[in-house]
């Protein structure tokens, strides 16, 4: 009997011993979540930096790597002129209009101001990549294309004019200080550091003070999809292939930009 109390005793003793670590191993996995979650997160650092936050003593774009005549959307920057059913071409004067200006492309999305931490920030990067062969466009005021043109839309054809910018497309990562350290830490980047997922687009300028980019004339044969599909969307924003893209019912002929005078 001696024996057998004995080892209930030492069994007991062990259960007590497992009940008193438990909370010290609770706490071990509690204590690093709690101070992860004091950080800034990227969504958190884009936030306050499109804010213009108090918090922060600066915000920072930091490039990490370009590239000059990017393309930009393609744009439909005229009235459609319908000679469907005719058997002969009709001479059509258009009028054409267009705008660019710097753009920023976040995770989502916005504009920075030029009296922001932010906005002088690409105004500064902008003054680096603005050389003698490329003049870019490093604010945030918006440059017009404005002029009107005489040309000849096909037989049974619709015909209209696209246009597609060229911008220095310059792509990095956010850096923001904080005025106040969190757990120990004042600076963070979004998305990440190093990343080239901040897109910022200069249009480029010629020297004449217009944008720079393609432009052309569209003909699209009457009755096809890609001509209704037009048609019906006289009102409403369409995406409309590039230059050459459009497939055999659609004609495009590029207009050479030293032809159009300055705005």
């Amino acid at each position: 009997m001696t024996r057998t109390h004995r080892t209930r005793s030492h069994r007991s003793k062990k259960k007590r011993i497992t009940l008193a670590l438990a909370p010290v191993a609770a706490l071990a996995v509690i204590v690093p979540l709690m101070n992860q979650a004091g950080a800034a997160t990227p969504s958190e650092v884009t936030a306050d930096c499109a804010a213009d936050s108090d918090k922060l003593e600066n915000c920072e774009f930091v490039d990490v790597q370009f590239k000059a005549n990017s393309l930009g959307p393609n744009q439909r920057v005229s009235a459609v002129t319908d000679n469907c059913g005719s058997t002969t071409g009709t001479s059509n004067t258009f009028s054409v209009s267009t705008s660019v200006t710097r753009t920023i492309q976040l995770e989502d999305g916005f504009t920075a101001g030029a009296d922001t931490k932010l906005g002088n920030s690409f105004f500064e990067i902008g003054v680096k990549f603005n050389t003698s062969t490329i003049n870019i466009t490093r604010d945030d005021k918006t440059t017009t294309l404005q002029f009107s043109r005489t040309d000849t839309v096909q037989p049974d054809s619709i015909g209209f004019f696209m246009w597609s910018a060229k911008r220095t497309d310059v792509s990095g990562f956010l850096r923001a200080t904080y005025k106040e350290a969190q757990d120990g830490q004042k600076v963070f980047f979004a998305p990440s550091e190093g990343a080239a997922t901040v897109h910022v687009f200069y249009p480029q300028i010629l020297n004449n003070g217009t944008p720079d980019g393609r432009l052309w004339l569209r003909n699209v044969k009457c009755g096809t999809p890609e001509a209704n599909g037009i048609k019906n969307s006289t009102k409403s924003l369409r995406a409309e292939p590039g230059f050459g893209e459009g497939g055999g019912n659609v004609t495009d002929v590029e207009i050479p930009l030293s032809e159009i005078p300055a705005s």
